[in-house]
């Protein structure tokens, strides 16, 4: 599977990090996980009416790739969806590493509600994006449906609920800085969504981000999609491949196992976490939906999939109690197993 979507966060030029070696390759990850979603929107596998502003052209992806995506999509869905009826919209959604993801154009097509969502990246990726979305009305417009402007800067954009800001994630003066300009409320139930985005940023580095939002957040949920099973032979290859992009994964311990994935939280101060392979993710979803999308297009043999689907995996991770019990497990999941 493409190293999705882009992580960490980098630098501005009066940080007082220096601009990593890797940070290039990192960001071009986000080009990879946009085309790739691109591609499988365009064969039906789910509904995006929007990834085609951000992403133009790209040549058709194989088959696992694409059913790779839909489960890390729907994986992620799942999780939001449960924290927004939970919270009848009275929450914040914090997507780290957000690349060119639609998810809050895509929420304001529907009857869900959030008080406000706040997107970080690279400023070289929210550069992009903020250019993206000036130019065309139909993104601009979902933002500033409402009265209340949109505040443009090269790097930033500001509307009424809808806060898109260049940032770096290893400094957290910074990240906090950026945080009060979105006029976040620390005390409202806040998810965090982050693909592929800690196994970019160095062990300390993510455990300080993780512990400071465990320290600043009340109420909090954390959705992070990532890679795991890192250290057989397969993942070697993964690594590899990531590796000779320039990519250096500072953060790969945490990816050697469905245990080494928790215990980043868990040795973070968060309450609890719980982690799933996306073969187990996969199977959460309807049975009528997972028919539905293996009709678009016909496997070889499954076994690369198995593969690919055994080296991601879906950790949520919460502060307090009141979102322990949030799972991917769906309600309609027991009355549409097909038992063999």
């Amino acid at each position: 599977m493409e190293p999705p979507s882009t992580g960490g966060g980098v630098a501005h030029n009066n940080s007082t990090h220096k601009f990593h070696p890797c940070d290039e390759a990192v960001i071009a990850t986000n080009d990879d996980a946009s085309d790739c979603k691109r591609g499988a929107v365009r064969l039906g596998y789910w509904k995006d009416d929007y990834i085609g502003f951000f992403v133009r052209n790209q040549e058709r992806k194989a088959p696992e790739i694409n059913r790779g995506y839909f489960a890390r999509v729907k994986g992620v869905e799942m999780c939001v969806e449960k924290f927004l009826k939970k919270t009848s919209g009275n929450c914040q959604i914090i997507n780290l590493g957000c690349g060119f993801d639609t998810l809050y154009f895509r929420l304001r097509d529907t009857a869900h509600k959030v008080k406000n969502f706040i997107e970080l990246d690279f400023p070289t990726v929210t550069a992009r994006k903020c250019y993206t979305i000036k130019r065309n009305k139909a993104l601009l417009g979902k933002i500033n449906d409402e009265d209340g402007e949109v505040r443009l800067s090269p790097t930033d954009l500001h509307g009424p609920n809808y806060h898109l800001m260049g940032v770096d994630l290893r400094n957290l003066d910074e990240v906090d800085n950026k945080l009060q300009q979105a006029e976040v409320d620390f005390t409202l139930p806040t998810i965090f969504l982050a693909e592929c985005v800690l196994v970019y940023i160095e062990a300390q580095n993510c455990r300080n981000l993780l512990k400071w939002i465990a320290q600043k957040f009340q109420a909090a949920v954390f959705v992070n999609y990532e890679q795991v099973n890192m250290n057989d032979r397969f993942g070697d290859v993964m690594l590899n491949n990531l590796r000779s992009r320039g990519c250096s994964l500072a953060g790969v311990e945490s990816c050697l196992s469905l245990e080494t994935q928790t215990n980043r939280f868990k040795d973070s101060g968060w309450s609890g976490a719980r982690a799933w392979d996306m073969v187990q993710v996969y199977d959460s979803i309807s049975s009528s939906e997972r028919q539905r999308i293996e009709r678009l297009e016909m496997l070889d043999e499954g076994e690369l999939l198995l593969q690919l689907f055994q080296h991601y995996c879906l950790v949520v991770a919460w502060l307090g109690v009141a979102f322990q019990d949030l799972d991917i497990t769906v309600e309609e999941l027991m009355s549409s197993l097909n038992i063999d």
